[in-house]
């Protein structure tokens, strides 16, 4: 497979955004599609995306539309950077005017309430036979957005596919790993935002670098022990998709997930908490998919429950905090946990 020219992105959100800047920064020929024919020419007027990405101006080389046949016009691949609780409705929108055996690169974190099912699950249900991937790792977009040092994960079942998405993304500033488990780089990057409002709680709580620490490490075991119940490979979780985007996700101040969990930590409610962030705030609605994934396969998640306590049945965030850590006592042993 050749290295595209004719890159669309569909999402002008802020990893759309971001994805945009650095492959239009690369010299690729890049459009980026938004829903919202107000708010992507208002991005076109200005040259930033104000609301996700403050202070970043965009290359005039970025053709900025909401047209959703012109978008797909000559391009070697598609990024799917659409919110998980808008792809469905996006896809399935823009199917009839997809190009036959282009790629899709999957950019989406989460999991949709009403099928169960991953962002590159509900693509490949959603469009016509063609090979995709998914890419996935600590990426805080307002840094990618400053060149920082970054890397991340591609994975497919395509080999060929996964190296053109390595190719066209590298630079000396953001490395590129690939990967064929898709199962488990796709889920690691959605279980991680729920662990993440954990993280929000026990900082708002301030519970100490204690409780934070025993948070990463308990969560990182029970985001394995439900990948390999669907079939991930364990190696997967300790990678970038996995421990990696974990640690971003949980410690920085610029997560959506842990800033939504620190609200709730001051008293706010969920709706009011969701209403000071912009954008969506992924752990939410995969918090709820997470729990019934784990009824099904009979997999133990004592803090994705707690979370969904606190999220969907009013528990209070310090009983569900007393209620994890009075649970009944048990051996660490992670081989078999993990089982």
């Amino acid at each position: 497979m050749d290295t595209p020219e004719k890159v669309a992105v569909i999402g002008d959100g802020a990893m759309g955004t971001v994805s945009a800047l650095i492959l239009s920064n690369k010299g690729y020929n890049v459009s980026l599609w938004g829903y919202n024919q107000p708010q992507i020419e208002q991005i076109k007027r200005q040259r930033e995306n104000s609301l996700f990405l403050p202070g970043i101006k965009l290359p005039i080389a970025i053709e900025m539309t909401s047209d959703d046949e012109s978008i797909f016009d000559k391009a070697a691949i598609i990024i799917s950077a659409v919110p998980c609780i808008y792809l469905r409705q996006t896809w399935t929108r823009l199917n009839s005017h997809l190009p036959p055996h282009v790629p899709i690169l999957s950019v989406t974190k989460g999991i949709e309430n009403a099928s169960l099912k991953r962002p590159s699950q509900i693509i490949a249900e959603l469009v016509s036979s063609r090979s995709l991937a998914v890419l996935s790792g600590p990426n805080i977009a307002d840094e990618l957005a400053h060149s920082l040092p970054a890397t991340s994960t591609v994975a497919s079942l395509d080999p060929t596919l996964a190296q053109m998405v390595q190719k066209i993304y590298s630079t000396n500033w953001f490395r590129i790993y690939t990967n064929s488990d898709v199962v488990g780089v796709e889920l690691a990057g959605a279980t991680k935002n729920v662990i993440a409002i954990a993280a929000g709680i026990i900082e708002g709580l301030q519970a100490g670098y204690n409780a934070q620490a025993a948070l990463l490490t308990r969560g990182l075991v029970e985001i394995t022990r439900l990948g390999l119940a669907l079939g991930a490979r364990p190696e997967t979780f300790a990678g970038l998709s996995g421990m990696g985007d974990l640690i971003t996700t949980c410690f920085s101040p610029k997560g959506r997930n842990r800033t939504f969990g620190r609200a709730l930590a001051r008293g706010l409610t969920v709706s009011d908490a969701l209403a000071e962030i912009p954008g969506e705030v992924e752990g939410v609605n995969t918090c709820r998919s997470l729990v019934e994934i784990s009824e099904k396969y009979q997999v133990e998640m004592p803090i994705t429950r707690a979370v969904y306590e606190v999220l969907f049945e009013n528990k209070p965030v310090h009983q569900a905090l007393f209620d994890l850590m009075t649970r009944r006592l048990k051996a660490e042993n992670i081989g078999s946990e993990c089982k």
